[in-house]
């Protein structure tokens, strides 16, 4: 048995919370492994947090500037030279473009990690897949990606996520939350089948529990009809009637969504409230608007009507809350599409996933305090369309 499958096997047989003793006993015992960490991206995606040591003993590092950093930030394996020929090779973990985090290995010499890297980062993204299984029977990765407590609310919005970033040859998404430890509305949601892509965006009202709540029931409501195989409007059309049952048009949800065709690019979308879409097409910015319709559960069996939309490939498409385009700076000038504009032209270089926490973060300079009143979303979708595995450059 050679050493890759050794790994493989080793990690699909360990228990749920000792995924990261398994493959550092493997990496030690096949490929004389000095030490070996991995690290999980916090909610914030500031840090990634370690996972040796619960509660956290090993300090965190930086996204934005550790050699652990830069590999989840490029997505690409990156050497570090520790010591005396020592070598730290840090990997993505990452599982169909949802960046989880990195495991960093210490090898003895700089010809070993030439002879493994290509393992090594396989090994990585094997872990990668079961960290997701193991989700399901363990906090102990979910741990790990806190540098604060969550709010209950932000806990449960959390849960309800799909991923913070996808992507296959069709398309890449990426979307962020903020304040990723306190959020209570806003909320995303995508699902894929071979031939269409599905995406929702919510702007939920209220604060606290009673925005995650309402908003846990509105998405469940949508997936139920989405999985019926029903076609968006009537989506929009029961996930209303099952809001408005519940609350009566007291409380309501904005939500705009979008049902692509892979193969063509050809869009329904229903525009249900708040969410804006901006469009990068050929280096110009511009906003795209729909029919508004009424917010979910706003009034009893509000009846929904789908446009049309075409998305191009090198199409970028960003969707923002109200809590993006109405934040106002200290002397009151609100953000808006020309601030909305210039932020998507400067992170164009960008890949998708890195854009809405690019965006965020250029939002608070605006704002001027750290601590935002709203909740902010953004979702980065690029569109590269049916090109039959051909790579497609960045929009722009």
């Amino acid at each position: 048995m050679n050493r890759f499958v050794a790994a493989e096997r080793a990690l699909r047989t360990a228990a749920p919370h000792e995924l990261l003793d398994a493959v550092r006993r493997v990496l030690v015992e096949q490929y004389a492994a000095e030490s070996v960490e991995l690290y999980m991206a916090d909610y914030g995606l500031t840090v990634l947090q370690p996972v040796s040591v619960l509660p956290h003993t090993l300090e965190p590092v930086s996204v934005h500037n550790s050699p652990a950093g830069r590999a989840f930030g490029a997505q690409e394996p990156f050497l570090e030279d520790a010591r005396d020929g020592v070598v730290r090779a840090h990997l993505p973990v990452t599982v169909r473009g949802d960046r989880l985090g990195v495991l960093s290995v210490t090898l003895p010499d700089d010809e070993q990690v030439k002879e493994s890297l290509g393992e090594l980062t396989e090994i990585a993204e094997v872990l990668g897949h079961e960290v997701v299984v193991a989700e399901r029977d363990t906090d102990v990765y979910l741990q790990a990606r806190r540098r604060d407590r969550l709010t209950l609310a932000a806990e449960m919005q959390w849960h309800l996520l799909p991923g913070r970033s996808c992507a296959r040859r069709e398309y890449e998404l990426g979307a962020q939350l903020e304040p990723a430890y306190a959020i209570f509305g806003d909320n995303f949601d995508w699902s894929a089948t071979a031939d269409r892509l599905t995406l929702y965006v919510t702007n939920g009202m209220g604060e606290g529990i009673e925005a995650s709540l309402l908003t846990n029931l509105a998405i469940n409501a949508l997936r139920n009809a989405r999985r019926a195989g029903i076609p968006i409007a009537d989506q929009a059309a029961l996930a209303d009637q099952a809001v408005y049952a519940h609350y009566r048009g007291r409380s309501y949800l904005s939500v705009l969504m979008l049902d692509f065709e892979l193969a063509t690019g050809r869009a329904r979308a229903v525009d249900a409230g708040s969410p804006q879409l901006l469009r990068m097409r050929g280096g110009t910015v511009e906003r795209v608007t729909f029919e508004a319709q009424l917010p979910l559960g706003m009034f009893e069996e509000t009846d929904y009507v789908a446009q049309e939309f075409q998305a191009e490939p090198g199409d970028r498409l960003v969707f923002v809350s109200d809590g993006v385009y109405d934040v106002a700076s200290p002397g009151g000038e609100v953000y808006g599409d020309a601030a909305l504009a210039r932020a998507i032209l400067a992170t164009r270089l960008l890949p998708a996933a890195e854009v809405p926490r690019a965006i965020l973060h250029e939002l608070t300079g605006h704002r001027g305090r750290p601590a935002p009143d709203d909740d902010a979303l953004v979702v980065c979708l690029d569109w590269h369309g049916d090109d039959q595995g051909h790579t497609k450059a960045p929009p722009g």
